[in-house]
């Protein structure tokens, strides 16, 4: 005899309970858990051994073609989707609310569909006319995109499986609503079901299906966590809003790597095309600045220039010094801080310290760390580094400078840009040594070698 049995859904991150609970025993949210409708319990058990059809096996060596990639024509979305998108992909992008989000996916459908595809525009947050008004600000009015503003999953692809379109961008994920669930737009079920649906759809059909998701404030897509799993393609776009340049990436990419970028900038007419990084991340530079450095960082095979800069204020005997970073990781700087204190005997004790990466970039690169520290001890012996000079590196708890990966490529964007120095770990790659134009300064530890403008 079949039972209902009640279920409490946390709708942070899917965790199941069967009684309401303030807090989430999972992620340790509070007032996240919703009832929702539980499925049937059966008292009898069913043998799943029998009765199903038997399922193709097929040799791990068997021939297999690489899946066709379509270009968008937009350079830097192709380059981080993987090289294009594939047929029969569901891709999920997620980002801040104002990022930028639907503004690119509507540029990317209407080079689609000038290009000769047929697409389709649904929105479930917005009027179809709304999204015209967007298109016409743009300048993309005239291009042959189909729009509608729909939140059914049945009546959407109801109307798509008449004539199954190439590409259908699905605004937002999260407002949809399948009429098999019960509950609201948005609650983890619905979320899971309204996305197997589409997916479903578009392994059948071969229409490329990019999701858009909502995001919590810790920055991670809303909803199950089994949504990034059900998807090829998981991006991320990035950046702050009070600053012009934007960051698309790859998190998860079931076609393709996960190491490439998209720069763009937001611009009066949409998001362009950034072709030079390190032109959009490196300030007018003095000479006579203290505390600031160039770091060639590494996205995927892309190396990008960044400026880090360090600032440090004498406070009076016995105030609390204060450290402030943005744009890095505040526990590795206090571990630089620890190491040129403890190996090279600089006292940030009694300073506060300031760590901005200028341009709003966010590194998670290790060989920033040399910059990082060179930057340190500008400040604080208020002696500028050479403005034409470029340095990387990571240090080790014992103030060895270790060696880092793509050093040639890191010295070949730097050289291109008019950098002349470089300050280098001394057993880095041996290719480095072929840069030429670039003057080298090759570093062991920094127990050795402190400030130099030599």
């Amino acid at each position: 005899m079949a039972k209902p049995k009640k279920k409490y859904v946390c709708q942070n991150c899917g965790s199941i309970a069967h009684r309401w609970e303030g807090q989430c025993g999972d992620c340790g949210e509070w007032n996240t858990l919703v009832e929702e409708a539980g499925e049937t319990v059966f008292a009898s058990k069913h043998n799943l051994q029998t009765g199903g059809r038997e399922v193709r096996l097929v040799g791990l060596d068997s021939e297999i073609a690489l899946p066709d990639r379509r270009k968008t024509g937009i350079a830097e979305f192709d380059r981080a989707v993987g090289g294009g998108l594939v047929a029969g992909s569901a891709t999920l992008m997620g980002g801040d609310p104002g990022i930028g989000k639907s503004t690119l996916l509507l540029q990317v459908s209407a080079r689609l569909a000038e290009a000769g595809l047929s697409v389709a525009y649904i929105s479930g947050e917005e009027a179809a006319d709304q999204v015209r008004l967007r298109a016409r600000r743009l300048g993309l009015g005239k291009a042959p995109v189909k729009l509608a503003s729909a939140t059914s999953v049945r009546d959407i692809l109801t109307t798509l499986g008449r004539d199954a379109p190439d590409f259908v961008v699905i605004d937002s994920i999260q407002t949809m609503h399948s009429d098999l669930i019960e509950g609201a737009p948005g609650t983890v079920s619905q979320v899971r079901a309204s996305a197997q649906e589409i997916i479903k759809f578009a392994k059948e059909h071969g229409t490329m299906v990019m999701l858009v998701g909502h995001v919590t404030k810790d920055g991670n897509i809303a909803g199950p966590r089994v949504l990034e799993h059900m998807v090829d393609t998981v991006m991320s776009f990035e950046g702050e809003r009070s600053h012009q340049y934007r960051i698309l990436r790859a998190i998860k990419n079931r076609f393709g790597g996960t190491d490439e970028i998209g720069v763009f900038a937001m611009e009066e007419k949409g998001l362009t095309e950034v072709a030079n990084p390190s032109a959009l991340f490196l300030t007018d530079r003095s000479e006579e600045v203290t505390g600031a450095t160039v770091f060639p960082a590494m996205e995927g095979t892309r190396p990008v220039l960044v400026e880090i800069q360090a600032l440090t204020v004498r406070l009076a005997s016995g105030a609390t010094p204060r450290r402030s970073v943005v744009g890095w990781d505040s526990s590795r700087l206090a571990m630089i801080l620890a190491v040129l204190e403890a190996r090279c005997g600089l006292s940030f004790s009694g300073a506060e310290v300031y760590l901005n990466v200028a341009g709003g970039y966010r590194l998670t690169d290790p060989a920033a760390d040399l910059a990082v520290a060179a930057a340190l001890i500008s400040a604080h012996a208020e002696r500028p580094m050479p403005s034409d000079a470029v340095i990387f590196g990571e240090i080790a708890l014992s103030g060895e400078i270790r060696p880092v990966s793509r050093t040639p490529l890191r010295l070949k964007e730097a050289s291109k840009l008019g950098f002349d120095r470089a300050l280098i770990p001394v057993s880095g790659e041996k290719s480095s040594d072929k840069m030429k134009k670039l003057q080298f300064a090759k570093l062991a530890n920094l127990v050795d070698h402190m400030l130099d403008r030599d």
